[in-house]
């Protein structure tokens, strides 16, 4: 009998991600100009991201290309509203760029770090050891918010370039929006921070272990 290969890229969740990347690009061809068209399809990317994991274990079709194309769609989606961020707010470029570099940048090193050590040894540092990262890991209501309040953040301050909205506490609404979400943006970059650092930590020990083992063979 011959094999019945699987086309990983049929997949349901990469589908699913396919149709993320499309509307993102169409959000940044319009992010200048169309406020609500752009909105609509940056916000329906970000929705689906939480049917791709579903639709992952549903149909038992989780795969390592589905978990980087996840990855990257939400990364590139950040780095492209804040591109026109910089554009709508040259006052604060350079906030923006720092954002922008600890959001790539941290992902980019504790994933990559975290598929290096492949969970292997009690040595490496394990944030979900805290309390606090315990909750931050293994609640999702809690991730939910915070990945959610961050978001609310950037497109607060995207759509209160061309709107203000209802005036709400004598502020606009989504002014209002901005100010309340901006706390959960910046603690989200705390732990960003927080994710580079470990992930630093556990690639010099992967680094020590390598050069020892090197050692060790050459005795």
């Amino acid at each position: 009998m011959s094999e019945t290969k699987e086309n990983i890229f049929l997949f349901v969740p990469n589908l699913i991600g396919f149709a993320r990347v499309i509307l993102a690009i169409i959000s940044f061809y319009f992010m200048p100009t169309h406020c609500i068209l752009a909105c609509t399809c940056y916000v329906t990317s970000a929705l689906l991201d939480a049917f791709d994991g579903h639709a992952a274990r549903y149909f038992n079709q989780s795969t390592k290309f589905g978990a980087m194309l996840d990855q990257l769609t939400d990364r590139a989606g950040t780095a492209g509203l804040m591109m026109t961020l910089a554009t709508l707010y040259p006052k604060y470029t350079f906030w923006f760029q720092i954002s922008l570099a600890i959001d790539i940048t941290c992902h980019w090193l504790y994933l990559h770090t975290v598929t290096l050590q492949g969970r292997t040894s009690h040595k490496f540092v394990d944030m979900s050891e805290n309390p606090i990262m315990h909750l931050y890991y293994t609640n999702k209501n809690v991730l939910f918010f915070m990945c959610a309040g961050n978001e609310m953040f950037y497109a607060a301050l995207y759509v209160m370039h061309f709107y203000s909205g209802p005036i709400v506490f004598g502020i606009g609404l989504f002014k209002l929006l901005a100010l309340v979400s901006m706390p959960v943006a910046v603690v989200k970059a705390a732990i960003s921070v927080l994710h580079g650092i470990v992930a630093s930590v556990n690639l010099s020990i992967i680094d020590m272990n390598e050069r020892a083992a090197l050692v060790k063979k050459d005795e």
